[in-house]
């Protein structure tokens, strides 16, 4: 094995970056979309030990929690996001409410927003919801 593969990773250092650099243009892109429509962006890449949060876009009496996905395909990109990232991300939005008072009480959805080549992004509101 090279060492410029590392294990169990399956993609060595320069396609990692190529891949983060990919999604932060993505999560510009939709930015800009967002703010065009109306949303106000409340927080971008919001972390807390539960997990992360793309953007968090509000819109009147809505609060979107936004996960961006950067793929070649479109098909690609809406099947990027597994059940356990979708709890991941619950849970971080659970912890953003908890730590800002001043989304209490609004309507919490999930979007996801999908970017593809030479396209602009696919808003998708209410892609998934939590259970329980």
């Amino acid at each position: 094995m090279t060492g410029s593969v590392r294990r169990g990773r399956g993609r060595d250092a320069a396609t990692r970056r190529l891949a983060e650099r990919r999604g932060r243009w993505a999560e510009r892109l939709c930015l800009w979309h967002l703010r065009l429509r109306g949303w106000r962006i409340v927080a971008r890449g919001w972390r807390c030990p539960a997990g992360e949060i793309d953007i968090v876009a509000r819109r009147g009496r809505t609060v979107a929690i936004i996960e961006v996905k950067a793929r070649e395909e479109l098909v690609a990109a809406a099947h990027a996001v597994s059940p356990r990232q979708r709890r991941r991300i619950a849970r971080a939005a659970e912890a953003l409410i908890l730590a800002r008072p001043d989304l209490a009480g609004l309507a919490v959805r999930f979007d996801l927003m999908l970017v593809t080549s030479r396209r602009l992004p696919r808003h998708w509101p209410d892609a998934w919801r939590v259970s329980g």
